[in-house]
């Protein structure tokens, strides 16, 4: 390991710790699209957000709903949230990834029916 990379993992550590003091329950895990916040033992908080924008429900009722999707307690909902307000462009920035993703595999798979029709 060179100097920097060792320098750049103390740093991120040490930063993941920070957040996580900040905001418990809330861990960093590895993905496909790299490190990124999540409730332990539970979803992203890019999906809870995300669903949170999506669902009919408001105020308890939506915590309610995001309780049941992702079969966690409504506290946990609570932590993403608080989450979300202190890292908004993050997590924003990891939804749209998600939202390109998905419309680039709705592109693909639509041609694919095309082509096989």
């Amino acid at each position: 390991m060179t100097g920097a990379s060792v320098a750049g993992l103390a740093q991120r550590l040490i930063d993941e710790g920070l957040r996580m003091s900040d905001h418990p329950g809330v861990i960093f895990k590895d993905g496909a699209t790299g490190r990124r916040a999540a409730l332990a033992y539970g979803p992203d908080i890019w999906e809870v957000i995300k669903f949170l924008r999506e669902v009919d429900e408001r105020g308890p009722a939506a915590f309610d709903a995001a309780a049941e999707v992702f079969a966690v307690d409504a506290s946990r909902i609570s932590a993403a949230i608080s989450y979300y307000g202190d890292y908004q462009e993050e997590i924003d920035a990891e939804i749209a990834e998600a939202d390109a993703a998905s419309a680039q595999a709705e592109r693909a798979w639509r041609l694919q029916q095309q082509l096989i029709a």
